[in-house]
C-alpha cells in the first residue's frame, strides 16, 4: 500500500495507533467511525504493507536508572558502501547505542546512546566506539534535558498534504 492511497479512514486509524497503539479495535473502530470487522481488516492491511512497523511501550529510562543520554557524532575514515554497513552492524549490535542514523555534512553519523552513568559511557567510548574499525573521529555532547520527545510523524501536517492532493 502506497502512503499516497491511504483513504481518510486510513489515515485517521493511523493517527489514533500512533498516539495510543494500545486500544482494542473496539475502541478504534468507535474513534474511527467503521465497525469492528473492517477496521480490524483495515490495520491488518496496514501493518502488511508495512506503514505499521510494530507497537512499542515507551520506557522511562531514568526510572531504570539510565540516567546518562549522549548524543555522539562519530566520523569515519572511508565512506565505502561496505565500511557504512559494517559501522551499522556494530552500532546494532552495542546495547548503548539505541539510535544511529547517517547523515550528509560534517561528521557520518549520530548515535543516542543511554547509559546508567558516566563511568559506564566512558568505558564504552574508549573501548568500543572510539576503538571500532574506520572510526577517525568522535565528538559527544551529553544530554542536559529533553524537552521534547516526539516519535513518529506529525500527523495534522500529513492530513493536510493529503487533503490538498485530494
Amino acid at each position: 500500500m502506497v502512503a499516497s492511497k491511504l483513504d481518510p479512514i486510513d489515515r485517521h486509524i493511523l493517527a489514533e495507533l500512533q498516539g495510543d497503539g494500545r486500544m482494542t479495535n473496539v475502541e478504534l473502530s468507535r474513534r474511527v467511525g467503521i465497525s469492528a470487522p473492517p477496521c480490524l481488516r483495515r490495520v491488518r492491511t496496514l501493518e502488511e504493507s508495512g506503514l505499521i512497523e510494530g507497537y512499542h511501550a515507551k520506557i522511562n529510562a531514568r526510572e531504570l536508572g539510565f540516567e546518562v543520554q549522549v548524543f555522539a557524532m562519530v566520523g569515519l575514515s572511508s565512506q565505502a558502501e561496505r565500511d557504512l554497513s559494517a559501522f551499522e552492524a556494530k552500532c546494532r549490535a552495542w546495547p548503548l547505542v539505541r539510535e544511529c542514523h547517517m547523515l550528509n555534512g560534517e561528521i557520518d553519523f549520530i548515535l543516542k546512546c543511554v547509559a546508567p552513568d558516566l563511568s559506564t559511557f566512558q568505558s564504552f567510548l574508549t573501548e568500543e566506539l572510539t576503538a571500532a574499525p574506520n572510526v577517525a573521529s568522535v565528538k559527544t555532547s551529553l544530554v542536559i534535558r529533553c524537552a521534547k520527545d516526539e516519535p513518529a510523524v506529525p500527523f495534522d501536517v500529513y492530513e493536510a498534504r493529503a487533503l490538498a492532493r485530494d
